[in-house]
């Protein structure tokens, strides 16, 4: 099922694109998508069906073996599960990496990477290295490099996977927080039910065997949401629900 999204508002759209890899494995059946500007779109399914093979094809690092993906922006960043930062790096110098291999001025990336890592809460962790931060901090280093770039499409690897539920919560509210005061267009890959319909303004389900797309829901109660509004509303624990019961079908 198609979300049916205006072209002059998306920023990528997948018509009828698949993949079959040279082995003659199939990932993945024809898939129409598109993701809206300013906008998450997040995947949610079962392991093997395919959210990575898409997100990779997303970034134009697969590419499909037939139809067509239209991507409006060559300015994303791709964050995967594992924070990749480097050991002998300090934090400054992990966040400032992106930019600084894209050629930005030092002056100018340095201020990036000083405003990013303020905005993901470790202003006083500048000097620090990956060795001396907790798995949720060293995952918020992550998400500040990914931004200094400064990036319209943000392509996300279930980045929050390894945490605990609790600091799988507040990195979440990190990332609302970027999208809001970035307008970042997102595609967010997740297992979790939960999180994919508390961060997603739409929520895209996949099946396996092969990957396809089941349906695609549009959030009864979008970000930005004030308090636990994204736990409480009565429409959020409902579409959880729907979710939940389809991902325990028949072909999913």
């Amino acid at each position: 099922m198609a979300q049916r999204v205006e072209p002059d508002t998306a920023l990528v759209e997948f018509a009828a694109a698949d993949k079959v890899f040279a082995n003659g494995f199939r990932a993945l059946d024809p898939i129409d998508l598109s993701l809206a500007r300013a906008e998450i779109t997040v995947l949610v399914g079962p392991s093997g069906c395919g959210k990575t093979t898409l997100l990779r094809m997303a970034a134009g690092l697969t590419a499909p073996s037939s139809g067509r993906i239209t991507r409006r922006t060559e300015r994303m960043s791709y964050v995967f599960q594992d924070p990749t930062l480097l050991a002998w790096r300090s934090i400054q110098a992990n966040v400032e990496l992106v930019a600084r291999l894209q050629g930005v001025p030092r002056a100018q990336r340095r201020e990036r990477a000083r405003r990013a890592i303020e905005m993901v809460g470790l202003a006083s962790f500048e000097k620090a290295y990956p060795r001396e931060l907790s798995g949720g901090m060293r995952m918020r280093v992550s998400l500040a490099r990914s931004v200094t770039s400064e990036p319209e499409l943000l392509l996300m690897d279930e980045p929050f996977a390894a945490l605990d539920e609790f600091n799988r919560e507040k990195m979440g509210d990190e990332l609302l927080n970027l999208w809001r005061s970035r307008g970042l267009t997102v595609m967010f890959i997740t297992h979790s039910i939960s999180e994919a319909v508390r961060l997603g303004h739409q929520i895209a389900v996949l099946g396996t065997q092969p990957g396809h797309l089941v349906r695609v829901f549009r959030s009864p109660s979008p970000p930005p949401r004030a308090g636990a509004a994204g736990r409480d509303d009565p429409a959020l624990r409902e579409l959880r629900i729907q979710i939940s019961e389809m991902l325990g079908g028949a072909r999913i």
